[in-house]
């Protein structure tokens, strides 16, 4: 009525909600998911001022559902004391990591994570506000130029562009505390990565996720994923051969040699970002000097990341 709205953005204020005494069933990069009730879950972002960040995946969110990949889209955006959340309606579900207590449980769920990956990158999409993961991942290594000798980093690079770029639907951070399972289906909730690539890119985030960043740290998986390391291991390894089901054991160890070289590009990178703190622990520094070393000795070792 006033017309405030036409010179400038006027929005509805955001209402406020409380997460004390809920279960965590989640956690991010940049958020951690919490349940609210039996039918709500809620992200909350790590990071201040994040209503860009949560309308972007809210907006990649609607695009994988669009193009029939199984995830949940949030519905609203809350305040959370200081940070910002998405609100997301799940009835009945449950994470998939209060769900693979047993082998045949964990085996099942392998299968079914194989073939929802399957899935996703036979999807093809020809929009440009998918980020490539394949640059996403140049991007993090030129990050990391220092840590490297001239000829280490030239090879790592020229071994990054052996991959083939393609249009086809990644996840990136797919991980057991970011999949619901709803009527025995598996629910993907978390989309800020969702990115287009060669699967390569998936199953790097995937073994950084399950097992290289327990490179140092061997109780990483048990405060991350509240799964201990042994056992992640597993569902990477068994998700992984499902997933490739026509590869020997022989080509299965080569391929993970080349899976290695994302995950711990973008471990180091990661870590590296703590670098310049004071406080840095002696297990970060450690994390750092593990993937430079093994990053520096492998990129001398393969020829090519590419594999069909």
């Amino acid at each position: 009525m006033t017309g405030f709205s036409e010179i400038m953005e006027v929005e509805k204020a955001l209402r406020e909600i409380s997460i004390d005494n809920c279960e965590k069933i989640g956690e991010g990069f940049f958020g951690n998911i919490y349940r609210i009730n039996e039918d709500t879950i809620v992200k909350v972002f790590k990071v201040p001022n994040s209503l860009d960040l949560i309308k972007k995946e809210r907006e990649l969110s609607k695009k994988a559902f669009v193009l029939g990949i199984p995830t949940a889209i949030p519905y609203d955006i809350v305040k959370v004391g200081d940070y910002n959340g998405a609100i997301f309606e799940l009835l009945n579900a449950k994470s998939a990591v209060e769900l693979i207590n047993t082998e045949e449980e964990l085996d099942n769920f392998a299968k079914k994570s194989a073939l929802v990956l399957k899935n996703m990158h036979s999807t093809e999409v020809t929009d440009e506000e998918i980020p490539s993961r394949k640059e996403a991942i140049i991007k993090l290594l030129k990050e990391c130029e220092k840590c490297f000798s001239n000829e280490v980093f030239e090879k790592l690079e020229s071994l990054l562009n052996t991959i083939p770029d393609r249009n086809t639907l990644l996840h990136c951070d797919f991980h057991v505390k970011n999949i619901m399972v709803q009527n025995d289906e598996l629910l993907l909730i978390d989309m800020d990565k969702l990115s287009v690539g060669h699967p390569i890119f998936e199953f790097g985030a995937m073994y950084a996720t399950y097992c290289g960043y327990s490179c140092i740290d061997k109780y990483n998986t048990d405060k991350f994923l509240g799964i201990p390391l042994e056992k992640a291991t597993q569902l990477f390894n068994k998700t992984f051969k499902y997933y490739h089901s026509n590869k020997s054991e022989n080509e299965l160890a080569e391929i993970i040699q080349k899976v290695a070289i994302i995950s711990y590009i973008q471990i180091l990178n990661l870590r590296k970002n703590y670098s310049e703190i004071d406080t840095i622990s002696n297990t970060i520094k450690e994390e750092i000097d593990f993937c430079i070393n093994y990053l520096s000795k492998q990129a001398m070792i393969l020829e090519t990341l590419h594999y069909d």
